[in-house]
């Protein structure tokens, strides 16, 4: 599972893949994989540095 975030108002989910809908803003969003991939953020499971 990936974590990801939504572009326009910053709703994060966990999910094989990102859904069409975001269900926080209701609207069609591009999501960012904000999961983590290098050891720096592994106590969070999240990469805080992707904005």
């Amino acid at each position: 599972m990936n974590d990801w975030k939504c572009k326009k108002c910053g709703y994060e989910l966990k999910a094989q893949k990102p859904p069409e809908e975001c269900p926080s803003c209701k609207k069609k969003c591009e999501f960012m994989d904000i999961s983590c991939y290098t050891p720096d953020c592994a106590a969070t499971g999240k990469d805080t540095r992707i904005k």
